[in-house]
């Protein structure tokens, strides 16, 4: 079964926002054995959207749609779909109810026109009741295609999908059985993790597909496996990834696309009662804010030194003048510092420290632009590494992030 995905929305075409909502629905859609064709973005404009949709008719089995079902005149999908199949719009009276209760009771004023045509649809619909909006999601059939319609709202659209649609789609529909498995590399670039397992990748059974899903400092490996049984496709996936990792062992994080590094990095810690701080300067404290968005990161992160100037280096980090002065603020000197004094400060087992010249120009560094140092103390002492990361500024920063996570990472694993 094929699906498209199509958004509606002006501010989508000129960036004003990102579309994370077609995300969300290939992944609740893969997981059920339904295929994303294709996804696409169109305006708020008749024609367009109508256009759009007949191009659609018959070449896929769902058209899944989100945005346009606001309450204000640019919102014309609810219109637009109608005119496509030939219906009219009606008042829905559970959805009239709702909408009336919602605002007359939660924001405690009296209910406009503007609202209660929030309530109008399609006559020959079924109605995807939305409890935590007023919008209504939608689903409509014309030939071989069913067309649903979903409110813009992200979490609105998000509770159909996973309240009225999966549901309705799984009962409707044979679908076959779509197994993914998802590890996480480090340290190793796409190329090189290729041409290491290349043998490996080139004997792979035909009904399992590897994708490489790279980004800075890391790649997925994503096994996909498609059959009719599940039980036979996941133990063929289980059997691949048995016979891979002795290959990627030294680079192997964790699995699914859940386990990325700060998670898997935040568990190791929690299991082995660690503790961890950062002392940053370049890198203007995104390895603690990484370190920080995982759930419960505080049983062992600590805290952070964002000592982006100088003079914080030597005020709060205790770092003496005579030593900036004599090796430069981008240094394995100054780093090493950073991290052990972090080490006393916070009265952590690790730091990571960095110190670099992410460019565009040298500031008060003597090292060239790209240049980082990374300093990780340990309960059993410190270490450093100098890397040259080019340019742009960007990629320095984000470089600098990802390898300092990694050698915690590994530098923990050994111990």
């Amino acid at each position: 079964m094929n699906a498209a995905i199509v958004t509606i929305g002006d501010e989508i075409l000129i960036g004003q926002i990102v579309d994370t909502n077609s995300g969300f629905i290939a992944k609740a859609l893969e997981k059920i054995g339904i295929r994303v064709h294709e996804m696409l973005s169109v305006s708020d404009e008749k024609q367009h959207i109508l256009n759009t949709l007949a191009s659609l008719q018959n070449k896929v089995d769902l058209v899944v749609i989100t945005g346009g079902l606001g309450p204000t005149k640019d919102d014309i999908t609810k219109k637009t779909l109608c005119e496509y199949m030939d219906d009219t719009l009606v008042y829905n009276n559970e959805v009239l109810a709702h909408v009336t209760e919602l605002i007359e009771a939660y924001f405690k004023r009296p209910i406009t026109q503007v609202n209660k045509d929030q309530a109008l649809v399609p006559s020959r619909c079924e109605v995807l009741f939305n409890r935590v909006g007023t919008a209504p999601g939608m689903w409509m059939e014309k030939e071989n295609t069913i067309f649903i319609s979903l409110p813009g709202v992200p979490y609105e659209m998000k509770y159909l999908v996973e309240n009225e649609i999966v549901s309705r789609l799984i009962e409707k529909f044979d679908r076959p059985y779509i197994i993914h498995k998802t590890l996480l590399t480090y340290g190793v670039g796409e190329s090189l993790l290729a041409e290491r397992i290349e043998d490996w990748e080139d004997n792979l059974p035909g009904f399992i597909k590897l994708a490489y899903l790279p980004n800075q400092g890391s790649v997925r490996l994503r096994l996909t496996a498609r059959g009719t049984d599940e039980k036979v496709l996941q133990d063929a996936v289980e059997a691949e990834i048995e016979k891979l990792q002795p290959q990627i062992q030294d680079c192997l994080v964790g699995f699914e696309e859940e386990d990325t590094l700060e998670v898997v990095l935040g568990r190791l810690m929690t299991k082995k009662k660690l503790t961890i701080a950062t002392a940053e300067s370049c890198t203007g404290g995104k390895i603690a804010s990484l370190l920080a968005s995982v759930p419960g990161a505080s049983v062992y992160f600590k805290g952070s030194v964002v000592s982006y100037a100088t003079q914080v280096k030597e005020d709060i980090l205790k770092i003496p003048s005579e030593i900036i002065q004599k090796y430069s603020v981008v240094s394995a000197e100054v780093a090493q510092v950073m991290a052990l004094n972090a080490q006393k400060l916070f009265n952590v087992d690790y730091v990571i420290a960095v110190t670099g010249n992410a460019g565009p120009s040298k500031g008060e560094a003597d090292a060239e632009v790209g240049t980082v140092f990374i300093s990780v103390a340990t309960p059993q002492g410190v270490f450093t590494e100098e890397f040259n990361f080019g340019q742009p500024r960007e990629k320095v920063i984000d470089r600098a992030v990802n390898k300092g996570m990694e050698l915690v990472y590994k530098e923990i694993l050994k111990n």
